[in-house]
């Protein structure tokens, strides 16, 4: 395997993040009647199957977050256009997987922490396009521990959504499900506290005269 193979591998992993995102939102709205011509003819084990699937492919998806950056430093193979794609694929997955935990329903209490965490996102990146070639707003450590909380996080909402598929007895969903919404809750305010670091770092930067 040649060295320039290998160095064009962190930026298939992400790439694969980024179509995992879309395929996993696929799947989650399928199972909770999105698509009407295949839901209708979906039966509850059927359903299950698609969240099991979805989860397993978020999974899989969110741990090629670590691993891509692990390879592209282990080989020297960091490039501009995979600083670009790995924070799309970030977000992709994350709006992906909020997207497919609130169209399953009955998740009132975690709707607030969501909205909060797209948001955020949004206004970030917002942000970035605005302050670009003026402000280099690098990423934080405390935001790259941010994104890992939000898959965790969302990982434990998507799990609870299946949690009969996985065949576990109901009394332990109470206690997981208010561990999941406290998770998703601690992500939005760490979310939430990275983006006013960007936000007053950017102010900051752009009132100096320098």
């Amino acid at each position: 395997m040649t060295a320039a193979y290998l160095r064009t591998i962190p930026n298939i992993l992400t790439g694969l993040r980024l179509l995992a995102g879309v395929v996993m939102f696929l799947i989650l709205a399928g199972a909770t009647g999105g698509v009407p011509v295949l839901s209708s003819y979906l039966s509850p084990e059927d359903q299950f199957a698609l969240y099991r699937a979805a989860f397993w492919i978020f999974v899989i998806a969110a741990s090629t977050d670590w691993v891509d950056g692990f390879l592209a430093r282990r080989w020297e193979a960091t490039s501009r256009w995979g600083a670009i794609l790995d924070p799309i694929a970030d977000k992709i997955l994350v709006t992906g997987a909020i997207l497919g935990v609130v169209t399953s329903g009955s998740v009132p209490q975690i709707a607030i922490p969501c909205g909060l965490i797209l948001f955020r996102e949004f206004a970030v990146s917002a942000l970035r396009e605005t302050v670009a070639g003026k402000v280099k707003l690098e990423v934080t450590v405390l935001a790259k521990w941010k994104t890992t909380l939000q898959l965790v996080a969302l990982g434990a909402q998507l799990l609870a959504r299946n949690w009969d598929g996985f065949g576990w007895e109901f009394e332990h969903l109470v206690w997981f499900q208010l561990f999941a919404d406290i998770l998703i809750w601690l992500a939005a305010v760490v979310t939430l506290w990275t983006g006013w670091q960007y936000f007053d770092k950017a102010r900051r930067k752009m009132a100096s005269p320098h």
